[in-house]
């Protein structure tokens, strides 16, 4: 019975350790990547802190994983720019594409503007340094600093 009992609680810590290990918020939500801010998810930043109550390590490692994942985030409330992939026909017109993407975004668009650029990039990853290298929402950024 003590060696039942035994492999049970060793088999419960590898798993938590485990968990923690590789990052609560990615394990439970990897739809979730990629997001740059937000509300920090409760449930993810608990089952991250689990991690620290066997050992500092683990649950340092969840938090940083989920942190730089941005899986710790609850989505739909970032608050800084992100990107949106639209589906755009070959044959699209430049008055139809500035419509389609005022419409996305709300403001007037105009793509003869100096201030606009226009990349094609190879993956989501290289958009969204892009956009942090951009230095979108930065003075409402700074303004909290």
């Amino acid at each position: 019975m003590r060696i039942l009992i035994r492999r049970a609680l060793t088999g419960l810590v590898l798993g938590v350790s485990i968990t923690a290990l590789v990052g609560c918020g990615t394990v439970f939500h990897p739809e979730r990547k990629g997001q740059m801010s937000g509300r920090i998810d409760p449930v993810v930043a608990i089952a991250n802190g689990v991690g620290l109550l066997f050992f500092i390590v683990p649950g340092v490692i969840a938090y940083a994983v989920d942190f730089s994942n941005g899986t710790i985030y609850l989505p739909g409330t970032h608050d800084t720019a992100s990107v949106d992939t639209l589906i755009m026909d070959e044959n699209m017109d430049v008055p139809t594409l500035e419509k389609l993407l005022s419409e996305k975004t709300g403001k007037r668009v105009r793509l003869d503007s100096e201030l606009l650029r226009v990349e094609e990039v190879e993956s989501l990853d290289e958009a969204l340094a892009l956009v942090r290298m951009a230095g979108v929402n930065d003075k409402e950024r700074l303004a909290t600093m």
